[in-house]
């Protein structure tokens, strides 16, 4: 079993710790951003959400879909798609004993990868920004899965 002080001494996991919460905070804003846009504009999901505003009749003319809303949403669920897989498998290499600057070569890539794709979701950018931008997030955690699974886990 691993000392908790043995840890923290792991240079290649406290650069995954900042990365990933970097990239978390980066996922947590998204999701403020997102009621940011419901309350400025008005637009909700629930019935329950739109009391405030009214009852009735009057409260339903706020349950309606906003592009601008449905884009920062659309976003923020990419995060969720992509992060979660990036911190398990992350995690996984960086307690496998890679290279420091190879392991913090695939956490910056990720992480520029992931804010660049919110930057190109949220103008928007055209094509193929926000699409190289997934990508390249996507296929550095394959980057690292792969060489996981060549050098360090038995099969």
């Amino acid at each position: 079993m691993v000392d908790l002080a043995e840890l923290m001494e792991n240079e290649v996991f406290m650069a995954f710790a900042s990365y990933t919460t970097i990239v978390l905070s980066k996922m947590m804003f998204m999701s403020t951003a997102t009621a940011f846009y419901r309350l400025t504009r008005k637009v909700f999901a629930n019935p329950e959400d739109c009391a405030s505003f009214g009852k009735g009749e009057n409260a339903k003319k706020y349950l309606r879909v906003d592009d601008r809303v449905e884009r920062v949403r659309r976003a923020h669920l990419n995060d969720l798609e992509n992060i979660v897989p990036f911190l398990g498998i992350g995690l996984l290499y960086s307690l496998s004993g890679p290279d420091l600057s190879t392991a913090i070569l695939h956490f910056r890539l990720f992480v520029g990868a992931r804010i660049y794709h919110t930057i190109s979701y949220l103008l928007p950018l055209p094509q193929p920004n926000r699409a190289l931008a997934f990508f390249l997030g996507y296929g550095v955690t394959l980057s690292m899965a792969y060489r996981l699974l060549k050098t360090r886990l038995y099969l």
